[in-house]
């Protein structure tokens, strides 16, 4: 029977009433507890200084969030473009069509003077639209 207590003992674990197992209490001697406990309630408190700091930065990190993703989108872009433009004949093509829609559109809006109003009353329509009256 000694020996069982003993075993009990060594594992940790003493036996409650109705045969119920109790873990033994932490021992209080440890030091390194007096080192972890307080990295833990600072740790805990981090979620609530993240909170408070974005909270008390919202627009500046809003600011921030927005410009990284403007750069993103430009190098990403660029990438997209250098891609396309390393593709045999697909380069030239583009050249191409952007020079035939430039001719058009200076023979249809720029050549005659009544189409250039028309352009600049389809340009005042739009600003009216996007800017409202007083712009």
């Amino acid at each position: 029977m000694e020996s069982q207590e003993s075993t009990k003992q060594d594992l940790g674990i003493k036996l409650g009433s109705g045969g119920q197992i109790e873990k033994k209490a932490p021992s209080t001697d440890s030091p390194w507890r007096e080192w972890v406990e307080p990295v833990m309630e600072v740790v805990a408190k981090v979620p609530d200084y993240i909170g408070q700091f974005y909270a008390e930065n919202k627009q500046f990190l809003i600011v921030i969030g927005l410009f990284v993703l403007g750069i993103i989108t430009v190098k990403i872009t660029l990438a997209v473009l250098d891609a396309v433009n390393d593709i045999p004949l697909l380069a030239p093509l583009l050249e191409l069509v952007g020079i035939g829609y430039t001719a058009w559109f200076v023979w249809r809006y720029l050549l005659k003077s009544e189409t250039r109003r028309e352009l600049l009353a389809e340009f005042e329509a739009i600003k009216t639209q996007v800017f409202g009256d007083k712009a």
